[in-house]
């Protein structure tokens, strides 16, 4: 982000103009902090945070301005990328994605969902073999898992994100702008990858191999 405001060199010089209101949605509170802090120091007035999908949903509407929403897509109670959609309606009109999923349709669904800015974290490469794993609040891919689990595609994982929040058929294509039937097709692939046809057991299995959190 420093990037897009540094000129010749110089540290950003936040001024009256420049400021405005973020919105911080992370789980770890670490990284929430340290993103928070980031903003501050590029011209936010105010920062809002929250942990969770739910929290977001109240603190988005309780802020009288409403200028960049930072988004984990991979949030403790569902998905981000459709917690950006919510957002925009509330008026938050600038948003960016933070993701260890390194897939194009996670991409296209972040974009229908008005997000500005799409950032992969390095945690899903450099680090996924680390004993220390990923950056809190981010998919892991644990060793052991089951061989299924491991074969589900980036948008076969969003929709089994959608689908751990209790999201029907016709609410997951409104979030990844697909049609019902299509999502139906993807929800047979990942039956027949998990072995179960149950989506309160898909949910499960996927948690258990560590691609739902």
């Amino acid at each position: 982000m420093t990037a897009l405001v540094d000129r010749h060199g110089l540290a950003p010089q936040p001024s009256r103009a420049t400021r405005f209101t973020a919105m911080v949605v992370v789980a770890s509170p670490f990284v929430r902090e340290t993103l928070a802090r980031s903003l501050r120091s590029l011209g936010a007035a105010e920062v809002v945070e929250a942990g969770s999908l739910a929290e977001a949903r109240v603190r988005g509407r309780g802020s009288a301005a409403r200028d960049l929403c930072v988004v984990d897509g991979s949030l403790p109670d569902g998905s981000g990328i459709a917690l950006m959609a919510e957002l925009r309606a509330l008026g938050w009109s600038r948003g960016l994605v933070l993701s260890s999923v390194e897939d194009p349709y996670t991409v296209r669904a972040a974009l229908s969902a008005g997000v500005r800015a799409f950032l992969v974290t390095p945690s899903a490469t450099s680090q996924r073999a680390s004993s220390t794993g990923d950056l809190p609040g981010h998919n892991r891919l644990r060793p052991g898992r089951a061989s299924g689990a491991e074969g589900l595609s980036g948008r076969e994982v969003e929709v089994l994100q959608l689908v751990s929040g209790g999201q029907s058929n016709k609410d997951i294509g409104e979030a990844l702008g697909l049609s019902a039937l299509t999502v139906k097709s993807h929800l047979a692939r990942i039956a027949r990858k998990l072995g179960t046809g149950d989506r309160a057991e898909m949910v499960v299995v996927a948690m258990r191999a560590g691609v739902v959190v």
